[in-house]
């Protein structure tokens, strides 16, 4: 029998009740009365009933936890009905929107399998994103538009560690892999909240450069991509803690390295391609390239997962256009762990990235003013799906191009100029 270290094989406990109230005090910053609503895998219950904790102590109204279980999933694919891959649980997404339209906040707590699916047919695959992203419109517009404060934050759940660290023994890789969670929320330190706090000031700080340059398009150039992205008209740079519509601040991701605002749906052009794999629900693609026209993707391929990749881009309309354009240093923190993470929560934060799908209506000036007619006339593109995927390096350079045409280097091998 192999002795193994009891420090190998468990999750610090120290530090999992530290990313539970950087959840709570940051991600969130909960108010008084305020309801919850937390999805998150059932491997991940030790986190929830801390996040729970946290919660009540600063005065959360109701909180309410909703879970997945990965063997729960395969088994609909294995024994499923084929008809059953065209519907969604529409129920349950009508009464989150409805949560979010009474003021309740939202967390998730990601750590799903990134290869969960990847046996499985790619067409029923595509066939129930689709149908959960149709279902999933009403709460999701209450979440991209900023109306209520939400958060992301990851556990280290045994199947995704094992993807992360293939060689090593379960428990070791689920120790390497909560340990890099935390380094990279920043609750690995004595005082995480005032962490935070410093963080979200340097990434302001970028964000305002941004806005005051008010450039009209990005180029980005580097091996297998010469991409020109033009901006929406009147777009606003965001980056760390945000407002939301409903006055409160909040840190939706942790962790974040992004400045991040809305490209004009019609203004794309050139070529690009991806710099690290997707992991999308539960399917990895890898190798993405794609041609834009006009704003309009009009080839993609992938060397893993192409099918699945163009079943996503036929979701609708707006899923061939982008929602997204974010900046991220290559020497950033997880980048410098060199780990990929198979998880776009945190390897988008190693890397410049761009999403397609739904725009974030707050990254306008008066965002929250702004009528969906008024959000699409000044290219901010709509779509059911929101997905990042990473195209930046060390290899790629980043040009800010003026409306009189000059260029100003904002990104030179991956690092800001």
């Amino acid at each position: 029998m192999t002795f193994m270290p009891q420090s190998q094989n468990t999750v610090d406990p120290v530090k999992l009740e530290k990313l539970a109230e950087v959840a709570i005090k940051v991600g969130l910053q909960l108010q008084k009365g305020q309801d919850l609503v937390i999805t998150a895998p059932v491997v991940a219950l030790p986190l929830v009933r801390l996040i729970t904790k946290h919660a009540y102590q600063a005065g959360a109204g109701l909180v309410s936890a909703f879970y997945s279980d990965e063997e729960t999933t395969l088994a609909r694919y294995q024994y499923g009905s084929d008809e059953s891959f065209d519907r969604a649980s529409g129920w349950l997404y009508e009464g989150m929107a409805k949560a979010y339209a009474n003021g309740a906040a939202r967390l998730a707590v990601a750590g799903d399998n990134p290869m969960l699916l990847s046996e499985q047919d790619a067409g029923k695959v595509g066939r129930a994103n689709r149908a959960n992203s149709t279902a999933y419109k009403p709460a999701l517009e209450k979440i991209s538009n900023f109306d209520i404060n939400w958060n992301i934050v990851s556990y280290p759940n045994p199947s995704w560690a094992k993807v992360v660290f293939p060689d090593d023994p379960e428990p070791i890789a689920i120790a390497k892999l909560a340990k890099a969670i935390f380094a990279a929320s920043r609750v690995d330190v004595s005082d995480p909240v005032a962490a935070w706090t410093e963080h979200n000031a340097n990434l302001a700080k970028r964000s305002a450069w941004l806005n005051g340059e008010r450039f009209a398009s990005l180029h980005f150039q580097g091996p297998g991509t010469d991409l020109t992205v033009g901006l929406a008209d009147g777009h606003e740079w965001h980056g760390g803690a945000s407002t939301a519509k409903n006055g409160i601040t909040c840190n939706p991701n942790i962790p974040t390295e992004e400045v991040f605002t809305t490209p004009h749906a019609l203004r794309v052009e050139g070529h690009v391609s991806s710099t690290k794999p997707l992991s999308h629900q539960g399917t990895l693609i890898d190798n993405i390239q794609m041609r834009f026209e006009g704003g309009r993707i009009v080839e993609a391929k992938a060397s893993r997962g192409e099918e699945v990749l163009n079943k996503v881009l036929d979701t609708d309309e707006g899923a061939r256009r982008l929602g997204e354009v974010a900046l991220v240093p290559h020497s950033s923190p997880i980048s410098a762990s060199g780990i990929l993470f198979y998880n776009t929560l945190f390897d988008e934060n190693a890397s410049c990235h761009i999403a397609l799908g739904q725009c974030y209506s707050k990254c306008f000036l008066d965002g929250a003013t702004l009528s969906q007619e008024q959000i699409k006339a000044q290219g901010g593109n709509s779509s059911l799906i929101h997905i990042d995927w990473m195209i930046g390096s060390d290899k790629v350079d980043i040009d800010g191009i003026k409306p009189d045409g000059s260029r100003v280097p904002v990104m030179r091998q991956g690092e800001w100029a």
